[in-house]
Parts: structure tokens; sequence; C-alpha cells
């Protein structure tokens, strides 16, 4: 029987709200079901966010008044799956976990929406979250089969950077991979969230429970991602499949900017105008950006003429708007994104109608020989990678290379992870 299935990246960003982003994920599960997909993985913290660029007023000795309600903002926007601080484990998995009073299940409902979309569409999800636990934030990944419901979750064992103020630490006991079989083809699934695959430790832990496919949910938009998705495929001789965000510094939270998200709109003649997202008030002037021949971007107050052919003053001479306007939304053509104005301002220069990219992607999918099968996919939004793969490879690669076998020279090294069982689950 051919141990074939067929793999998809997510390139999708978090939406303005959790309700939004679920319905997002839904939709890109069904788009992908329609596609013959039988497992997509969702970037990191796709569902609760990635603040990227926020400091949470944070500096040595010091946090603000205005960083603590920017957490306050991320803290809502977490999902809760009614886990316990220390992990519940297997018992939160088979949901053995005490239920709350006049409740049928516990958190938010996040795990049992995510189950049901499994279900309907038959994809198995894997999907980067930001989860809150009682008083505390966890990055991690949640194993959604679509029979079985929830096969596990872990935490980011060790957040990055300034990651280490909003996250907490995950338990290793985390990393402990998850089995299912689909369409006859036996999986051994674990997940590396984003610099954790910088970890060798932490690979050589996953390694050693034999892990035919990797998946590494990420926040990273560097060029370099893609050679360590390649060393983890040709090291691991794992399938790996890697989702980052495609973001924009105009769809970034308002509570992270300070200002309300915007739709840039080019017409005919190259010039861009500037409008209000629906449901966001705007307290800025609408403008239109003209870009010359020498690549130089002028802004230039529109003055709206009210229906008696007053306008009215800004204070500035510029007019303001009674009301805010509807969003229009102009795709330009992959083939053409080149000539669209929805690219990263060069270094040192920023972009006025806030189209420069924060994050650019480079979501991948790689084989167990370390070959990019699909991607790296820079500065497309929204856009999903799909690819066959043979895990037969797997075993073909083990011919001369198993780093927790054969090759791993067990007799005279060794490695043991508190909480964590290295053999291979059943």
């Amino acid at each position: 029987m051919p141990q074939k299935l067929k793999l998809a990246a997510a390139q999708s960003r978090t939406l303005s709200t959790t309700a939004e982003t679920l319905h997002a994920l839904e939709a890109t599960t069904r788009k992908a079901a329609s596609q013959g997909v039988d497992i997509i993985l969702f970037p990191e913290a796709y569902l609760g966010g990635y603040p990227r660029t926020c400091t949470f007023g944070n500096a040595v000795g010091g946090r603000t008044t205005e960083g603590r309600d920017q957490f306050l903002s991320y803290f809502h926007a977490a999902v809760d799956l009614g886990d316990t601080p220390s992990g519940g484990g297997d018992d939160w998995v088979e949901r053995r976990l005490e239920l709350p009073k006049g409740k049928k299940y516990r958190g938010d409902g996040t795990r049992e929406e995510l189950e049901r979309i499994a279900r309907e569409t038959g994809v198995f999800i894997v999907t980067g979250l930001v989860e809150r636990c009682a008083g505390t934030l966890y990055c991690g990944a949640l194993y959604v089969c679509p029979k079985a419901g929830v096969l596990g979750k872990r935490r980011k064992v060790m957040p990055t950077g300034s990651e280490r103020m909003i996250w907490g630490q995950g338990s290793p006991s985390t990393l402990r991979a998850v089995t299912t079989e689909i369409k006859g083809v036996r999986l051994c699934m674990a997940a590396a969230i984003c610099w954790e695959n910088y970890m060798p430790l932490l690979r050589q832990a996953l390694y050693s429970q034999n892990v035919n496919l990797w998946f590494a949910p990420t926040a990273d938009a560097r060029d370099s991602w893609a050679s360590l998705m390649r060393t983890v495929g040709i090291e691991g001789r794992c399938a790996v499949v890697s989702a980052n965000q495609c973001v924009k510094k105009s769809q970034l939270p308002e509570w992270i900017t300070g200002e309300s998200a915007t739709t840039t709109t080019t017409t005919a003649n190259g010039n861009v105008s500037e409008t209000a997202e629906p449901g966001h008030n705007r307290s800025r002037r609408r403008s239109t950006i003209t870009v010359t021949e020498d690549k130089h971007e002028i802004c230039w107050p529109i003055v709206e003429e009210k229906a008696n052919g007053a306008s009215q003053p800004n204070g500035d001479g510029s007019a303001i708007e009674d009301e805010p306007q509807t969003a229009i939304h102009t795709a330009a053509p992959k083939s053409k994104l080149s000539q669209s104005i929805t690219h990263s301002a060069p270094q040192g220069q920023v972009d006025p109608s806030g189209n420069e990219f924060v994050s650019r992607g480079g979501s991948c999918i790689v084989s167990p020989f370390g070959e990019v099968l699909s991607g790296p996919l820079w500065e497309v939004e929204d856009e999903m990678l799909i690819q066959k793969v043979d895990f037969e490879d797997c075993e073909r690669g083990r011919l001369d290379l198993d780093v927790a076998g054969s090759y791993g020279r067990l007799d005279s090294f060794h490695l043991s992870v508190d909480g964590l069982d290295l053999n291979p689950p059943p």
C-alpha cells in the first residue's frame, strides 16, 4: 500500500478576535479538505496571536501602566483549553479533570470547536496557539484528530528573547510524540515550536521517539529558517512542515500600534487611497499616497465635501470624516507582487501606508532527505502550501543515517529528559 499523504502548511495570520480567527481556520481547513489534504499545520501563536513589535512597556527594573494594559488585552485574546498550570497530561487529553459546576466542558470551548472542525472536514489539524491557564500564558501546539479529537498538546519549553516576559515555560514532558494512522500510514508526530528547533538536545529528544512527521510552527521569517528545516529533515529522516504568518504593520492589533487598522487601495494611476476597516474608529484623516518615478511617496490629505459643499476642518486645514468609511480590499495578483504596494520598505525607511511586512512568512515543506518540496513562501498572505509526501522515504533514509539508532553510538552517548519517556510511543 502506498505510504503517501497530502500535507499542508497554512500561511495564515491571526485576525482581530479569536472567534474570527477560528472562523478563518475553519474556512482554510475546509478549503484544504476540498483539495484532498490529510494534515494541515497553522503557525505559531495563530490562535491568540503573536504580539510582534510589542514591548509591553517593559524595561530592566521597570514596567509601565500602558504595558500592563497591553498585557491585559493579550491575556484576553488567549484561549482557555481547560488545562492546569502544571499540565494535566493524559488526564486533560482524556477529559478526566474535574468539570466546573453546571458546565459540560472545561475552558472556553476552543478545544471543542477545533474538534468539531476536524471531525466535519476529515482533516487532521495541528495549530499553534497562546493558552491562558490561571495567571500565565503559554505558547503551545495542539494535535486534533478527526476521529479521536485532541490527541495531545504541548507547551513551548523555551520562549525566545522577549517572549520570556509574557510566556511561561512549558514542561518537557509535553514533548511526548503522538501517534495515529491515516489512510494506512502510521505516523509518529511531534512539534518543535520556532527556536526550539535550534536546541540540539530537544531535537534529539524528538528523534529518539522515532518521529517521522515533524511540525515547526514558527514566527521566524528569516531566510536562514529554511536551512534549519532542511537540517531537521535530513538529520531526523522525517518529513517537516513549517508554517509562519505573513503580516503587515497595518494589520497588527490596535492595542499594539495604538492606531486603528487600515486598508489601502491602488488606483489606476498608481495612487493609493487609505480607508478604515469595518468596526474600527479612526482618529487620523484619510489620505492619498502618490508614488513618484523615484519611488518616493507623497501623502496628500483628502478634503471631504459635505452635501452643502462645505468641508469640516481638522485644525490643520485638512478635512475629517463624520463617519467611518467602508473598507475596500484590492488584492494584487500573486505574479505581480513586486509591482504591488504591499512590499517591504527599503532598509532604514518606513512605509507611511503601514504596508511594510513585519513578518514575511517563509512557510515550507521539506522531505526526509532535506529537499525543499514546497516553498519557502515569501510575502504572500493567506496562502497554503500543499505537498504529497512519501513516508517510506523515512525508512529509505535510515539505510545510512539513524541518529537515534544505528548512527547514534548509544553505547557512548546518553540523553535523558526529566519527565519525558524517550522510547518510541506505541
